[in-house]
């Protein structure tokens, strides 16, 4: 009679046993989803605001070199225009 017991004691354990491995997992498994959504959200923010300084680099250089641009042809057709005046004397 006592081993009945006690098989069905140690079966009731590794049913709880097994039964709390599987809440643990499942409890694992939802940490870790959160994590990598919170990674994956970070790196989205990253990569986001890479892109936005290097947008924000490229345009700064398209604003100086047009405006250096139009430094040197303004120099060049006022030098030529004076040349010509010059010319014409």
């Amino acid at each position: 009679m006592l081993g009945g017991l006690g098989k069905l004691a140690a079966e009731g354990l590794a049913h709880r046993t097994e039964k709390a491995t599987e809440e643990a997992v499942h409890v694992v498994e939802g940490v870790v989803k959160e994590v990598v959504e919170h990674a994956k959200e970070a790196g989205e923010k990253a990569i986001a605001e890479a892109f936005k300084k290097a947008q924000e680099t490229g345009d700064k250089m398209v604003k100086e070199v047009t405006e250096s641009v139009t430094h040197t042809v303004t120099n060049a057709v006022t030098h030529a225009a004076e040349g010509l005046g010059q010319l014409g004397q």
